[in-house]
Parts: C-alpha cells; structure tokens; sequence
C-alpha cells in the first residue's frame, strides 16, 4: 500500500495526515417549577482528511446555561455553541433549556429539552441531537427529560419525571467515553427523572425539596428540572468540549489556552475545555 504524497518545486514531499475531531456544545439548564430537563449540546465528529501545514485551528468552548431560579417560574437558559474554525467551520448547536411551568415549551437546540405539563417538546438538531420529552398533566404534573445524543428525552408520567436521554460514546481519546446526556424532568409529584448517561443532571423532587441537579462540566451534558417554588432552582447544563487527535509525527506542538495533550497509540490528542488554538 502506497502512501500519497504532493511534492512543492525545490522541496521535501508534504505528506498528508488526518486530523479528526469532536465537538460538543454547552448543554442547556433545567427550568423552575415541575420542568422539564436541559437538552444536550449538539455533538459533531468527523475527519479532515489531508490537512495542510500551517493552518490555525481556532476553537470556542459554549459553556452550559444556568438553570431557572426558582422565583421566575420559567426556563432555564439555553447552551452556549462550540466552535472549530481554521480548515472548516464546524458549530454545534447549544442544548436548549428545559421548559417550565405551567405550560412551557421546551427550547429547540443541539438536542432539545424536555416540557413542562402539556407545554410542547424541544427539537434537537438534525445530526447533533435529539428532541427533550413530554411532561405530564393530571392528577400531578411532571416535567419530560431533556434529549440527549443518543436518545430522545424520556416523558415524564403521573408519577416520574421524564428521564434525560442517554449521551453519545466517542473513542477519540483512545477510550470510550460518552457525552451529552440530557437533563431529568423534575416531578411535582413522585421522583425526579434520573440524567442521562454521559452527565446529565438530576431530575428534582418536590417531595423531597431538591433543587435540579447541574450536568457535569465539559460533557455538553443538560441540568436537570426541579418540582416545585418550595424547592431550588433548576440544574447548570454542562459546558462543552473540543478534541482533536492526529498522527504524533505531525503534531507540532504549537497551541494557546492550555490545552491538555496526551499520546494514544500512534496519535496525539489534544483537548479543549475552554477556547484556544492549535497550529497545524
């Protein structure tokens, strides 16, 4: 098997490499009162297939939406994008904020975050997500989860929130880890939804006067809705992540912002929790 190579007039060959990535936007914050959970940020991952010395790689962390405070009886904040520019520009999608009583919508995003009683579903973006839950109203009202990567929101019942949809697995750092789970519903009545798999926070509980439980930090993951104004506010989404991995023979070792570089194999890995650049 031959390896291509370009070849510059009065030069050494230029031989090309690869250069894959992943891109995980800030997960959204859970709403107040029977909510629903945050939707996860929007995940991207692909390959820039032979990359060019010299080029500036410039990456944008989102950072994850606060959950609702209890006294505004409405959503949480929707995330913040993440970005990659320099060979292309690759943007992920925000998770949206989970939706609140006593008829909210969740918001659209990344993946979308789960409503509150009869309020409508948050969409999730084509390719990067999923939609959040349906919240439930009868006898009590509880809110949907948030969507997650790899699955959509749970819906809450007469007893539960709704679940937060399960996170997405990547191997890029040479191990699986999942990202971006959604945030549970929080329940009026009954228990909080559980996060979904890859940090999404935990659904509140009215009857045990917890507040939503915040995503963990640079998984893109939703915080969770919370019960009731008695209890505290909704759950922090979690703030993205942006990682890269390509040949060690060609890492060059020219970054800013202190990102954390390891080996794997015959790769180098490099990984962004906050913005910062890397020169190819």
């Amino acid at each position: 098997m031959f390896t291509s190579f370009r070849m510059l007039q009065g030069t050494s060959p230029i031989v090309p490499y690869d250069i894959e990535y992943l891109s995980v936007a800030g997960g959204g914050g859970g709403g107040s009162r029977s909510s629903g959970g945050g939707g996860a940020g929007g995940v991207l991952t692909s390959t820039w297939a032979e990359a060019s010395t010299g080029v500036t790689l410039t990456v944008t962390v989102g950072a994850g939406g606060p959950g609702a405070v209890d006294v505004t009886e409405g959503p949480g904040t929707s995330g913040s994008v993440t970005t990659i520019t320099g060979i292309s520009s690759i943007s992920s999608t925000g998770g949206g904020a989970g939706g609140a009583n006593p008829n909210g919508a969740g918001l659209a995003g990344g993946s979308g975050g789960g409503a509150s009683r009869n309020g409508s579903v948050g969409t999730g973006t084509g390719g990067q997500g999923n939609n959040g839950g349906a919240g439930f109203e009868g006898t009590s009202y509880n809110g949907g989860g948030g969507g997650g990567k790899g699955a959509v929101g749970g819906n809450a019942d007469a007893s539960n929130g709704g679940t937060g949809g399960a996170g997405g697995a990547s191997s890029i750092t040479g191990a699986s880890v999942t990202y971006a789970g959604g945030g549970g519903g929080g329940a009026y009545t009954g228990s909080g939804g559980a996060g979904g798999s890859g940090g999404g926070g935990l659904g509140g509980s009215t009857s045990a006067s917890t507040g939503g439980g915040d995503a963990t930090v640079n998984t893109g993951s939703g915080g969770g809705g919370y019960g009731n104004i008695q209890a505290a506010g909704g759950g922090d989404g979690g703030s993205g992540i942006t990682i890269l991995s390509l040949p060690t023979t060609h890492y060059t070792g020219t970054t800013t912002g202190s990102p954390t570089v390891t080996t794997s194999g015959d790769n180098t890995i490099i990984k962004f929790t906050g913005s910062g650049t890397y020169v190819t």
